[in-house]
């Protein structure tokens, strides 16, 4: 009987350690806070001062969680994205001779997981504190047709220095893919009925990877020399976006990923977005190879968000660092494989400031 008690105890104090799943947690250090939830792993609201010391929500998102579920909004607001960023050319996932069929949801091709990428899912809570948030998605063998049994973590940190650092790691049981990222619809105005054309990108890239229409990547790295896709000098994002140019064309704008000059060195700039009205600066460091940048091009007034603001076309710009679209298709490329044994690792991290 005694035993038994102590069992049951032992249960009870594992128990009560264990964080409740909520909706919603925020996270605060430094003079930023950020609102996150275990559904998709999205940041909700990102809170940053501006250069009065006004704090500003700098991300596009919902104010209730249902309204990210897909049957209400099919969008990627503020996700972490698995297990696979980006597209992968008709779905199509060869591994060691045996080839796998993902879902086909865009254009042909296999977008983000698919139409139930881990967007879509429940992210499990491991650890929580007041200025961060680690979640789980325990991904089966046959998720969405990749195979592997996968456990990924995603670690929110607020630091003191006003950064979002974001940490990913995964382990598999068997050979699959992984790339994952961060989707965040960042507004530097934390205004979403403004566009976001006058905010200044700088680009720490000398090449790009041309996209087909049906936005898939040729295969090709082009340099950005004398094209609208030249950012190593900072430009307004809206200076070249509607160029005649058959790139710009493809992708209705910037959807492209930038081959980054960083050599996957955390501590070299990789990206940079400036807003002059309020004075917000958000720079980004990453271990990653590229960027894909994504200039809002098909938000088009259909979707209402929060506080009831209508999210109009390019009233928003992600900065998505992840492997290169379709690395699976493209050996040439840095791999995006993961093997039994080893171990995923990716790390981002947005570091935010005022001029």
């Amino acid at each position: 009987m005694k035993r038994i008690i102590l069992i049951i105890a032992g249960i009870l104090a594992l128990s009560a350690c264990a964080p409740q799943q909520k909706d919603f947690y925020t996270i605060k250090a430094g003079d930023i806070e950020a609102v996150i939830t275990p559904y998709g792993g999205r940041i909700v609201s990102l809170f940053v001062p501006d250069r009065d010391g006004v704090k500003r929500d700098i991300v596009l998102g919902f104010d209730k969680l249902e309204d990210y579920y897909p049957e209400n909004n099919q969008t990627d607001f503020g996700a972490a994205i698995g297990r696979y960023a980006n597209r992968i050319d008709h779905g199509h996932l060869e591994i060691d001779g045996v080839n796998y069929q993902l879902p086909q949801n865009n254009y042909g091709h296999c977008l983000h997981g698919g139409p139930e990428g881990w967007q879509y899912k429940l992210y499990k809570v491991v650890k929580a504190d007041k200025s961060s948030l680690k979640l789980l998605m325990d991904s089966p063998d046959g998720d969405a047709n990749f195979p592997g049994h996968v456990k990924a973590f995603v670690t929110y940190t607020l630091t003191p220095d006003n950064c979002v650092d974001i940490q990913y790691e995964a382990v598999t049981d068997a050979p699959t893919v992984i790339n994952m990222t961060n989707h965040a619809y960042f507004n530097l105005h934390g205004d979403g009925n403004k566009d976001i054309l006058d905010c200044e990108l700088y680009l720490n890239a000398s090449n790009y990877t041309p996209v087909d229409d049906t936005f898939m990547t040729t295969g090709e790295i082009a340099p950005v020399d004398d094209t609208p896709f030249d950012f190593r000098t900072p430009k307004p994002v809206g200076q070249d976006i509607d160029a005649d140019n058959e790139q710009i064309a493809n992708g209705h704008g910037y959807d492209h990923n930038w081959v980054l000059d960083t050599d996957r060195d955390i501590s070299r700039l990789a990206a940079a977005l400036y807003c002059e009205q309020t004075g917000i600066e958000l720079r980004v460091y990453t271990d990653e190879p590229g960027i894909q940048v994504y200039a809002g091009n098909f938000l088009d007034g259909t979707v209402t968000g929060k506080g009831g603001v209508v999210y109009n076309r390019r009233t928003a710009i992600c900065l998505e660092t992840q492997k290169y679209p379709d690395t699976p298709n493209k050996p040439e490329w840095p791999s995006a494989e993961l093997r039994p044994g080893d171990k995923y690792q990716s790390h981002t991290v947005f570091a935010f400031g005022v001029k």
